[in-house]
Formats: structure tokens, sequence, C-alpha cells
């Protein structure tokens, strides 16, 4: 059932944080063959790359170019660095705090953690035959979280927004499992047909979802846009399917 807005934002714009060294060490396990990243941080406290403070750097000169009444007025950001980073890069000089809030973080992978599927499949093949049985959407690695949660996660967080935040533009500084669950619970997308759109779409760092109050809902409008790092002439990075041994997990 897809919620209904009496009241709330006016506007929700979902930001990717910029790449990561976790993306770069993810893409380098994966094109070596590679059971485990070559990653000591924890997930909380992965950087951004120097082409992911790019792209920040690119939506705060897109940010500044928007007109007055376009611009956030409330921004809320993951507190994983690579998020929080995003945030204050993006936002800096435009007068808006950025708050700070668990239920944006990343997907738990727990165990799972920093193994490509290679390694899953090697160190944990009854995690593979358990995740196969139940299906993505349900499957939760030992000490994670399965996508249920995360969007029972959004569903509380979206919830809040419900007060306090009439007519604002609210932006929020996340990740890709985040997003698409925003997506799942906002549209109603049913279970087969999100994890289908995740398998397709790999969300681009630093890209924008839009979504617009229409009526008593908030609407689609734009969905992983990359024009903010476009017109910088900034790389455009995204994942190849099965990042970070998701193809499992």
């Amino acid at each position: 059932m897809r919620p209904r807005w009496d009241n709330g934002p006016d506007e929700l714009v979902l930001v990717r944080h910029g790449e990561s060294v976790g993306n770069q060490a993810d893409t380098a396990a994966r094109d070596a063959g590679a059971e485990v990243l070559d990653l000591t941080a924890r997930d909380a406290d992965v950087e951004l790359s120097e082409t992911g403070r790019e792209q920040a750097l690119s939506l705060r000169r897109w940010a500044d170019q928007l007109e007055p009444d376009a611009r956030p007025t409330v921004a809320v950001s993951s507190p994983y660095r690579r998020a929080a980073d995003t945030a204050a890069l993006a936002l800096e000089g435009l007068g808006v705090p950025v708050e700070h809030d668990e239920r944006l973080r990343e997907r738990d992978l727990g165990v799972l953690d920093g193994l490509t599927g290679v390694g899953i499949r090697a160190r944990f093949p009854d995690e593979v035959e358990r995740r196969d049985k139940l299906g993505k959407f349900y499957y939760q690695p030992p000490s994670g979280e399965s996508w249920a949660e995360v969007a029972h996660r959004v569903r509380t967080f979206l919830h809040d927004l419900r007060f306090g935040y009439d007519g604002e533009r609210v932006w929020l500084f996340t990740h890709q499992a985040v997003i698409m669950s925003f997506r799942y619970v906002l549209e109603g997308i049913a279970e087969p047909d999100l994890l289908d759109l995740d398998r397709k779409v790999r969300i681009p760092n630093a890209s924008v979802t839009t979504f617009r109050r229409s009526g008593s809902l908030l609407e689609l409008e734009s969905f992983a846009d990359t024009s903010a790092v476009d017109s910088r002439d900034v790389e455009v990075t995204r994942e190849e399917p099965h990042g970070r041994g998701d193809d499992v997990a």
C-alpha cells in the first residue's frame, strides 16, 4: 500500500553518496577474482575517493545554480562517512544544516561484509543455499539485515516526515539499497519488480532521485539522474552488478 501524504514535505530528493574507496576496492577485488576486499576500515568509516569528492563538489555547484524555491530546506544524511561527507561538501554555503539519522545507513551485510561473491561462495556455502531458498528480499545474513528490514527503516523514517515538515524540500544523502527501498515503499513496487530493478540499475554515485508531491502521493519525477556530475565533466561511477557480495547477499 502506498503511503498517503495529507501533510509532510512537498519534495523528497535522494542523493547517493559519491564514489568511495570501498567502491574502488570492490572493483579491484572483483577484477582480480579475490575473495576479500583490500579494505581495513569498517563500513561506517569508509571515505570518499578523490573522484567521489569531485562528484560531491559537482553537486554543490549544481545546487548553487538552482532557483531559491528549488533548493533544499531540510537535509538529512546517513551517518556513514561517505554519505555524511558528500552531504557536507554538496551543501556547503547553502545555509542548510545537515542532520544525521542512522535509518539512512547502508544495509548491513553482517559477516558477509567485505567479501566478494567468490568469497561468500567459498567461505559460506550454507548461506548461499539459504539465500537461494529464502530469496534476496527476505534473506538476512548472519548478524546483518534483510532488504525487508531496510524497508522497515524507511517506513519509520517516512512516518516521521509527516510531522513538522509540511511544504519542505527534503534532501537525503544515503546509499543504493536504501534508495531502492524508498522506491519500494513510496511506489508500492512488488518484490519481484524491485529485485529486477536492482539487478538492472546500479545507481550512480552522486546521482539524484526526486519525488514530488502530487495530491496525496509522492510521485517519482526522476531516477538516478547524473545531471549534476555530467555538467562538470566529472567521471560518473557506479558498481557493476553484484558489488560487495550482493550477488549472494
